[in-house]
């Protein structure tokens, strides 16, 4: 019986002294090329947060519920923190830091601003991100498409008739 018992804590002690598996991953995030080693576990949400310093990509409830995190990846919208990064190999990510550049905002971000559509901030990186999606998506054709599709982004200070007004003021400028 000794001898099982000492088994067991050998072989649990060679599992845990077994390195941890980092899996190579090429990502372009917001224009650039980037070759990184992530952890199988790693979400997109953390690796921008935690490993690339992009704090713009908020984390929310970490459950894909509120929409705080969405990025795009090839243009479509997402929840980061429900995506694993070594899925992601070779695809192309825009967070809000990507949208606009220093001195030029995206017109999204102008169109937040004219239209005070956002009030602590918090959520309006995934709104912006979520709106540029819905745009590409180009399924939305009038407010009540518009609400309806951003529904899965939430804003606890509730703009969003101001969100609406500035995602329609874009599509129209699109037209």
């Amino acid at each position: 019986m000794n001898d099982a018992v000492t088994i067991d804590r050998a072989a649990a002690a060679a599992a845990a002294a077994k390195p941890i598996a980092i899996l190579p991953l090429t990502l372009t995030i917001n224009g650039e090329a980037r070759e990184l080693k992530v952890e199988p576990w790693t979400t997109l949400l953390d690796l921008l947060r935690d490993k690339l310093d992009l704090t713009g990509t908020k984390k929310g409830c970490d459950h894909g519920q509120c929409g705080a995190c969405t990025v795009l990846i090839d243009g479509r919208r997402i929840n980061s923190c429900l995506k694993l990064a070594v899925t992601l190999d070779g695809v192309e990510i825009t967070t809000i830091e990507g949208m606009g550049r220093p001195g030029e905002l995206h017109p999204l971000q102008t169109a937040f601003i004219e239209h005070d559509a956002f009030q602590c901030g918090y959520c309006t990186p995934g709104q912006i991100c979520s709106a540029q999606g819905l745009i590409n998506e180009g399924h939305a054709k009038n407010r009540q498409d518009v609400r309806e599709q951003m529904s899965g982004n939430l804003c606890r200070c509730g703009a969003y008739t101001n969100i609406a007004d500035a995602v329609l003021n874009v599509m129209e400028k699109q037209a």
